[in-house]
């Protein structure tokens, strides 16, 4: 993916914290819970030009610090040049790399660790006969969240045809996305591929994965008004066996270790506020279409927060990322790893010292660096229940 950086953005503040109302206590979780998240990224330059770094190359993320988790960036392999914010508000920092650009048969490798310190979980408790309406929901939230934008394609006609005929003239909002929640459960099949799906092309093919149901979803609402925008996070996967797939006609390498990527949509629902709407993990199964807002896998503490994503066109980014690699004839490794730990001071080196890196291509631990990266790797890392348990996802 590639990020474009908007320095002094206000977004990530208006979407750190969920404001809720009427909270409760999600599946009896009342202790803080902590996570080491190691993440790398080797650069490999096998083309016959030199390969230029730009800013968003060298950029990483920081996570987010809201009401559900406390996440620090505890240690990198180079300097920081600054800190800032991407388009869509979240905040980053740029690493200063050795060298500006890699000479053909050149590599370079980054390694950053984050400590993360994830919270019980609240939501409200959510009735459909206490829905407020489409006219409840403030402007000045429907200027931000509505618009068409590069990835929301809300001015298609087929589309707009889609939301109002599903919402058939319901004016309580969380009425309106039960409704959209039961459609998806009859009519599209999960399914993957390497680069995420415009709304259009989910429609159309009646198919896609978390982030493409979550688009396609998020266009919907904002046809009919509601606030809306894509949530990416990563899950502690403890049980899952470490793995290593290449993609993108062998130029990237992905080795995931006890985690999985995962993309789920925000929804401004009142008088509740910010809710999660999740298509294709919903812990514990899907009883009721309201369970894939009370069984988000963002309602469990071993879900973080990574980055929101509403006015970048997420869906050409990750696609021109992958050109670009392929055209030029460089090549990408990457490794993520998480895994659980006492909650304990972040700056502790005796800490660092009890999980040594694992290596792939030199030192690298992965870090989803260029977005149309982040993107796949993702959306290739899902959670693996997701395919082996048919009631985590929508199917026909």
């Amino acid at each position: 993916m590639k990020r474009t950086i908007i320095v002094g953005s206000t977004l990530f503040l208006l979407l750190s914290t969920l404001t809720f109302t009427g909270f409760v206590v999600v599946k009896g979780e009342t202790e803080e819970v902590s996570f080491i998240i190691k993440m790398g990224v080797t650069y490999c330059n096998n083309g016959t030009e030199n390969w230029t770094f730009t800013e968003e190359e060298r950029a990483i993320s920081l996570f987010m610090n809201n009401t559900w988790q406390t996440v620090q960036l505890i240690n990198h392999s180079y300097r920081l040049d600054n800190t800032t914010f991407d388009e869509d508000g979240n905040p980053m920092a740029v690493l200063q790399f050795p060298k500006s650009q890699l000479n053909l048969g050149e590599n370079i490798s980054y390694a950053v660790t984050y400590y993360a310190l994830s919270k019980p979980r609240l939501l409200p408790d959510i009735k459909e006969e206490n829905s407020s309406t489409l006219n409840d929901i403030p402007e000045e939230l429907k200027k931000s969240y509505c618009g068409e934008g590069d990835t929301w394609l809300v001015n298609d006609s087929e589309l707009r045809d889609l939301a109002y005929g599903i919402a058939k003239g319901e004016t309580k909002v969380l009425i309106i996305v039960k409704n959209f929640i039961t459609w998806f459960r009859a009519n599209v099949t999960y399914a993957t591929k390497d680069t995420p799906r415009y709304p259009n092309e989910t429609y159309v093919e009646r198919k896609g994965d978390c982030d493409d149901q979550a688009i396609l979803f998020i266009t919907l609402c904002r046809i009919l008004g509601i606030p809306s925008f894509l949530q990416i996070g990563c899950i502690h996967m403890p049980k899952r066996s470490p793995t290593q797939d290449t993609y993108w006609e062998g130029h990237l390498t992905t080795s995931l270790k006890h985690i999985g990527w995962h993309g789920w949509a925000m929804v401004y629902i009142p008088p509740w506020g910010w809710l999660p709407v999740d298509f294709t993990y919903v812990i514990g199964g899907l009883d009721d279409p309201l369970d894939a807002i009370k069984r988000a896998a963002v309602t469990s503490q071993t879900t973080l927060q990574y980055m929101n994503i509403s006015q970048m066109d997420y869906v050409a980014s990750s696609r021109m990322y992958s050109d670009f690699l392929k055209n030029s004839d460089f090549y990408v490794y990457t490794q993520d790893e998480m895994m659980e730990v006492p909650p304990t001071n972040h700056g502790n080196d005796t800490l660092e010292k009890l999980f040594p890196w694992i290596p792939i291509i030199a030192t690298v631990v992965a870090a989803v660096t260029a977005a149309g990266i982040f993107v796949y790797v993702w959306k290739r890392g899902k959670p693996k229940e997701i395919e082996s348990n048919p009631s985590l996802a929508f199917r026909a």
